[in-house]
C-alpha cells in the first residue's frame, strides 16, 4: 500500500478541528495559534502533493482505493489530476490566510454567557470546510463525492448564521434575523440542488453498476457502457443543476449576496474562493467525463446562461451601496467567465476556466479580507459611509486597489491571463458569446473604479478621520496575497503546466477539438 498523501491531507484539518473545538473556553488564544498551526501542516501536506504530482504521468494520481459499502460498489477512492491538484493547493492556501484574518471576529461579545464558547467553534468549522472541499477535489468515487458535497454545507450553514458579521446597519436582533435569513436560503437551496443531485447518482448507479468515476468512464470510452440519450441527458442535467447552484450560476445565484453579506469576510472569502470552486471543479470531472454527449448538447444554453451571469452580476455589482454584496455579484460575473471557459469546448477555454478557479481565489481573497478590514475599523458596510480612506490609511487603500486592478483583470494581475485565455478560447468556436462576454470586462472596470473613488478619494469624512492604516497580522494577510497575484500574471506558467495535460484528457472525453483558425490564403 502507497503512502495515503491524499487522505492525510483532509484528515489534518479534519484532526484539527476536532481538537480545536476541544480547547478549554478560556483559552480562546490558543484555540487560535493551534487552528493556524493545523492550516499551515495542510499547506505543506499540498505542496508535497504538488511536487510529487507528474504532469506527465497517469491522468489520476496518488490514488487510494478502499473497500467502503461493498454491497452497494462504494469504494473510497481518491486520486488527482492536475485541475484537482491546482485547486487543493488553493484550498489549502487560503485558508491561514482567512484563520489570520479572522483572528478576533469570534471573540465573545460581553453580552454573551461566559461558557459560551464561541471562538473555538468558529476555528474549528473553518478546518472541518477545508478538510471537506479537499477530499472533494480527491474523490473519484461518485458517492463519496456527493456525501462530501452535501456534509460541507453544515459547517457553512453554522458559519454564516452563527459567526455574522458585526458591522450591520441595525439592531441586534434585525442583525441576527438577517443572518439566519443568510444562513437558511444557503442551506435550502444548495439541500435542493443536492436532492436532484441525489437522484442523479442512484440514477447513474442503476446504468453503470457502480460509483467509480474512473471505471464509468472508460466502460464509456471503450464502448462496454452505453447510455440512451435520453437517459444521458436526464442524468447530467441532475448533476449539472446541482453544480449550478453551488457554483452559482444565474437564475441559481441568489443565495450568494445574502450569504456574503451578512457573513464575516474571512468566511465570505471561504464561500466564494473556496466552496464555490466545487461547483466548477465537478463541472469538468463528472459532467464533461460521464456524460459528454449530454454535455455536448447541453453547451449552447448553458453558454447563454453564463453570458447572462456575466453581464447581470456585472451590471448588480455597479448598483450596489454595500461593499461585501458588491464583491459578492463580481464574483456571480466572475463565475460566468469560469463556466463559459468550461463549456466553450476549446483547451484554450477550459485551461483558462481551471486558472481562473485559481486566479479568482486568490483576487476575491485579497480583495474581500483587506474590505473587511475596512468595514471593522468603521462598522459600516455602506460605502456612502467612507470617503478620503487613502490620506489616513494609505496602504490600506493602497492593498485595496490592487485587489481591486485584480478584480477587473488588469493586464500584469493573475486574473487577466485566465480571462483573456477563457474569452480567446470562446472566441475561437463562439464568436458572438465571446463580443458579449467582454462587456463584462468594462463593467468590472467601471464597478471596481466607482468602489475605491467613493471610499477611498476625497475629502476625508469625520468618521474615518483616525483610521488607523494596517498592523502587522493584516500586512502578513494581505501581502502575500498580493505577490501572488504579481507572480501569476508575470508567470502562470507553473500552474498551467500542471492543468493542461488535464484539459486535455478532459476534451478527450468530449471528443472536441480545438477549431482551426480560418486565415486566408496568401496569393
Amino acid at each position: 500500500m502507497s503512502f495515503p498523501l491524499l487522505t492525510l491531507t483532509a484528515a489534518v484539518p479534519a484532526v484539527g478541528a476536532v481538537l480545536t473545538a476541544a480547547v478549554p473556553a478560556a483559552r480562546r488564544t490558543a484555540a487560535k495559534w493551534l487552528a493556524l498551526l493545523f492550516s499551515l501542516a495542510t499547506l505543506v501536506l499540498a505542496a508535497a502533493v504538488a511536487v510529487r504530482f507528474d504532469p506527465g504521468g497517469d491522468r489520476y494520481q496518488l490514488t487510494e482505493s478502499h473497500a467502503w459499502i461493498a454491497d452497494f460498489g462504494v469504494r473510497y477512492e481518491l486520486g488527482v489530476d492536475g485541475i484537482g491538484v491546482a485547486l487543493v493547493a488553493l484550498t489549502a492556501l487560503l485558508i491561514p490566510f482567512v484563520i489570520l484574518a479572522g483572528w478576533h471576529d469570534a471573540d465573545p461579545l460581553e453580552t454573551q454567557s461566559k461558557r459560551w464558547r464561541p471562538t473555538q467553534g468558529f476555528f474549528a468549522l473553518i478546518l472541518m470546510v477545508e478538510a471537506m472541499v479537499i477530499l472533494s477535489f480527491e474523490a473519484t468515487d461518485v458517492f463519496l463525492f456527493y456525501i462530501l458535497f452535501e456534509a460541507m454545507l453544515i459547517p457553512m450553514y453554522f458559519l454564516i448564521g452563527g459567526f455574522g458579521d458585526r458591522a450591520h446597519a441595525g439592531s441586534d436582533e434585525n442583525a441576527a434575523a438577517q443572518r439566519s435569513y443568510a444562513a437558511v436560503k444557503f442551506l435550502l437551496y444548495n439541500l435542493v440542488g443536492g436532492l436532484i443531485m441525489l437522484a442523479a447518482v442512484i440514477g447513474l448507479y442503476v446504468v453503470a453498476g457502480n460509483f467509480s468515476l474512473t471505471e464509468i468512464a472508460e466502460a464509456r470510452a471503450s464502448g462496454e457502457l452505453e447510455m440512451a440519450a435520453t437517459t444521458e441527458r436526464l442524468l447530467f442535467l441532475g448533476f449539472f443543476f446541482a453544480f449550478a447552484v453551488k457554483a452559482p450560476l444565474w437564475p441559481l445565484h441568489t443565495w450568494l449576496p445574502n450569504a456574503m453579506g451578512e457573513a464575516t469576510a474571512p468566511v465570505a472569502v471561504l464561500i466564494t474562493a473556496v466552496v464555490d470552486k466545487v461547483g466548477t471543479f465537478a463541472m469538468l470531472r463528472f459532467c464533461l467525463q460521464l456524460f459528454p454527449e449530454a454535455s455536448t448538447w447541453a453547451t449552447p444554453a448553458i453558454i447563454v446562461l453564463a453570458l447572462i451571469s456575466i453581464v447581470y452580476g456585472a451590471l448588480l455589482a455597479v448598483g450596489q451601496r454595500d461593499i461585501k454584496r458588491l464583491i459578492a455579484y463580481a464574483s456571480i460575473s466572475h463565475f460566468g467567465f469560469i463556466i463559459l471557459g468550461i463549456f466553450a469546448m476549446t483547451s484554450q477555454g477550459q485551461s483558462g476556466a481551471t486558472l481562473y478557479m485559481v486566479n479568482h481565489g486568490i483576487s476575491t481573497a485579497a480583495l474581500m479580507l483587506v474590505a473587511g478590514f475596512l468595514i471593522s475599523r468603521r462598522g459600516s458596510r455602506l460605502i456612502a459611509d467612507y470617503g478620503g480612506v487613502q490620506k489616513v490609511a494609505p496602504v490600506l487603500a493602497g492593498t485595496f486597489l490592487v485587489g481591486g486592478l485584480a478584480t477587473l483583470s488588469l493586464p500584469g494581475l493573475a486574473p487577466f491571463v485566465s480571462e483573456f485565455l477563457v474569452l480567446v478560447g470562446t472566441f475561437a468556436r463562439y464568436p458572438v458569446a465571446g463580443i458579449v462576454a467582454t462587456s463584462g470586462i468594462v463593467l468590472a472596470a467601471l464597478y471596481t473604479l466607482v468602489l475605491y473613488q467613493r471610499t477611498m478619494t476625497g475629502p476625508v469624512k469625520a468618521e474615518v478621520r483616525a483610521m488607523p492604516d494596517l498592523k502587522a497580522r493584516e500586512l502578513v494577510v494581505v501581502a502575500p496575497l498580493i505577490a501572488l497575484l504579481l507572480l501569476l500574471g508575470v508567470y502562470p506558467k507553473p500552474v498551467t503546466e500542471i492543468i493542461d495535460p488535464a484539459v486535455r484528457h478532459t476534451m478527450s472525453d468530449v471528443q472536441q477539438k480545438d477549431p482551426r483558425p480560418e486565415v486566408e490564403a496568401a496569393k
